[in-house]
């Protein structure tokens, strides 16, 4: 159990874009092409959050 809570604490960032990933592709499949457009930049933007606030993290300490 406590390995999971590391693992996710570690990789958080990574497994929510890669579902948001999914998500824009389900709805590129079902048709959907401008609600895919609009959430496929949803994984590089939580990509980008996660590691600006990893960096203000390792500075502050």
């Amino acid at each position: 159990m406590k390995f999971l809570v590391q693992f996710l604490r570690q990789w958080y960032a990574v497994l929510l874009a890669f579902v948001c990933l999914l998500y824009s592709v389900g709805l590129g499949l079902m048709g959907q092409t401008d609600e895919a457009l609009y959430s496929a930049h949803w994984a590089g933007t939580i990509l980008l959050f996660s590691i600006a606030i990893r960096q203000r993290r390792t500075t502050r300490s």
